[in-house]
């Protein structure tokens, strides 16, 4: 088991708890509003992304109501600001590259509380493609390991046949790579097989990683803490890698 996926484990058994208190029904209206504009239109049925929006939603207990005020919000049908996603750029401690999606009504709030989290954390603000190109496009999907007896070989060429091109154990936890537009087909296999999926969605892979030294890298996981309390801030991306012994010590 990497490091890196030592430290998607722990933002996966904090990020319940930690986003329940950063708003968590916030940032998942935002998805499901950013879906229909984004991903074209308010049928679930139509919108592969939407569904995916939808059924997090659902899995974190948001009420059904305000899932469908989130739809209309995305239509346009209230007279609330529209919500836009934006793409920050910058770098960490130890010059790590971290990419910063967030869903926002106030471009200048956002711009503002992005860049005030990396300056007083010791980060800095990057161009637009600075880092960027550092990260591709992936839909990634998660199956819950806890107790499992999955011959993790036979899951891994079934996956594969699917569409995946990467499969990693990560704790108790099975993360199954593929191309973004690869992902329902992928998702649709391991449902058919009755498999505990747990997650399926969007996410930015860094094509390398970087590890620091001690110092850097617990700096580099303040600053992402920071930034992923920030209400307007969906997710942060970054190229960090560590050692299971540091992620311990941070944890």
């Amino acid at each position: 088991m990497s490091g890196h996926s030592k430290w998607h484990t722990i933002r996966r058994s904090k990020g319940v708890a930690d986003q329940r208190r950063g708003q968590l029904f916030t940032k998942l209206a935002r998805d499901v509003t950013l879906a229909v504009r984004e991903g074209g239109g308010g049928d679930p049925d139509m919108n592969f992304r939407l569904r995916l929006a939808i059924d997090k939603a659902k899995a974190n207990n948001m009420p059904n109501d305000s899932i469908q005020r989130s739809i209309d919000r995305g239509l346009g049908k209230n007279n609330e600001a529209a919500i836009e996603e934006v793409f920050y750029e910058g770098y960490a401690p130890g010059g790590i590259a971290i990419l910063i999606e967030t869903a926002t009504d106030n471009r200048n709030r956002t711009n503002s509380d992005v860049r005030s989290a990396l300056n007083k954390a010791g980060g800095n603000p990057g161009e637009p493609g600075s880092v960027s190109w550092m990260f591709e496009q992936k839909g990634l999907l998660t199956v819950d390991l806890t107790g499992s007896s999955l011959d993790i070989d036979e899951v891994q060429l079934m996956v594969i046949d699917a569409g995946a091109d990467d499969v990693e154990v990560d704790g108790e936890a099975l993360e199954i790579y593929c191309e973004w537009t690869q992902l329902n087909a992928v998702r649709q296999t391991l449902l058919e097989h009755q498999l505990p999926l747990t997650g399926a969605e969007k996410t930015m892979r860094p094509k390398t990683l970087v590890q620091p030294d001690e110092k850097e890298a617990l700096a580099a996981m303040r600053l992402i803490e920071k930034l992923e309390d920030l209400d307007d801030v969906q997710k942060v991306y970054s190229n960090l890698d560590i050692t299971e012994e540091l992620a311990a010590k941070f944890e």
